[in-house]
């Protein structure tokens, strides 16, 4: 998950284990705070694959290490 490992990276809150990825229901990986207010989690897999979209669209990316 290099792609998303960039120093724009920011820590908001930290991971639960309970948290799922919201298009596969996978363990989240990848926290995506919107301008909105809102947030989406995703999985290794649907980040990387979704990367450029929640680039544009979040104000705050958050990793899990």
């Amino acid at each position: 998950m290099s792609g998303l490992e960039a120093p724009s990276l920011t820590a908001t809150r930290p991971f639960s284990v309970t948290e799922r990825c919201d298009r596969c229901g996978a363990r989240a990986r990848v926290r995506a705070v919107l301008s909105s207010g809102g947030e989406l989690l995703f999985c290794g897999h649907h980040a990387r694959a979704h990367e450029g979209q929640l680039r544009q669209l979040a104000v705050v990316l958050q990793s899990v290490g």
